[in-house]
C-alpha cells in the first residue's frame, strides 16, 4: 500500500527567531508562524486528509490544527489529530534552547568543525547528533542511531494505521532538522539540500507501508 505524506514545517517560532536549537523543548508560535500555518493550510485546503499526524509540541499541534481548520472549510471530513512523541523533533539534550552556533561550535570544534555545515561537509549528517551527545556533560542528546530509531517508530505508527488505504493522503506536521535528515536519507539527487526547508513549507513523499523502512519513503517534492 502506498500512501501520499504531506510533510509540513511548523510555523515560526520564538525560538526558531532568536536562532536557538529546539528539539523537545516548547515554543509558541510567533505572529510569523500563525502566518506560516495559514499559508500552508491554504496550500493544502483541498487535499482530502486521511489522517493527520504532529509531534506533542505546542508549535506542532497549532500548525496542524489551523491547517486541518481550513481545510475542514473547503469541504474536506475532518481526521483526528494524531498526536505522538515518535514526530518530535531530534532531541538536543543539554543544549536545548542554546543559542545554534555555540552548541554546535562544542559539538564540533573537538573534532576540528566548529559549525553545523563544517561537521555535515567534513564527517556526514550522523555526525552532528552522535558529536553532540558526546559533547553533552549528561549524554541526553539523542544519538544517530536513536534518533532514527524513534523516526521509524512514527512511520510504523502511520504504516499500521488499518483505517488508511492505498492511495490515500495524510498530514504530517514535521520539523526543519527531521525534514532535513529524511531528505538526506531518501531523496536522489538533484535537490539543493543548502536551503532549510522554510516554516510553513510542504515537503511531499510517499511511504510504502510493505517495505522496512530503510526502503518505506521516496520524495516526490521539497520545500514547496
Amino acid at each position: 500500500m502506498r500512501i501520499h505524506i504531506y510533510l509540513v514545517r511548523h510555523g515560526q517560532t520564538f525560538f526558531n527567531r532568536y536562532n536557538r536549537l529546539q528539539g523537545w523543548s516548547n515554543s509558541p508560535l510567533t505572529e510569523q508562524g500563525l502566518a506560516d500555518a495559514d499559508t500552508a493550510a491554504d496550500k493544502l485546503a483541498d487535499v482530502p486528509f486521511a489522517a493527520a499526524y504532529c509531534s506533542d509540541t505546542t508549535r506542532a499541534e497549532q500548525t496542524a490544527r489551523r491547517i486541518l481548520d481550513v481545510n475542514e472549510q473547503h469541504g474536506n471530513p475532518r481526521p483526528p489529530l494524531i498526536v505522538d512523541m515518535h514526530f518530535r523533533e531530534q532531541f538536543y539534550g543539554y543544549f536545548e534552547g542554546q543559542d545554534m552556533s555555540m552548541a554546535w561550535w562544542a559539538a564540533g570544534a573537538p573534532h576540528g568543525a566548529g559549525t553545523y555545515h563544517a561537521i555535515v561537509e567534513r564527517y556526514g549528517l550522523s555526525a552532528t547528533r552522535d558529536f553532540l551527545k558526546e559533547a553533552d556533560p549528561f549524554h541526553d542528546a539523542e544519538s544517530d542511531a536513536q534518533y532514527w530509531e524513534r523516526i521509524a517508530g512514527g512511520y510504523a505508527l502511520i504504516a499500521s494505521n488499518r483505517d488508511l488505504h492505498d492511495g490515500d493522503c495524510v498530514l504530517q506536521i514535521s520539523h526543519g532538522n527531521t525534514l532535513l535528515s529524511l531528505m538526506q536519507r531518501f531523496a536522489p539527487e538533484g535537490y539543493d539540500l543548502s536551503r532549510r526547508p522554510a516554516n510553513g513549507s510542504v515537503t511531499r513523499m510517499d511511504l510504502d507501508t510493505e517495505q522496512p523502512f530503510a526502503h518505506a519513503l521516496s520524495v516526490v517534492s521539497y520545500n514547496e
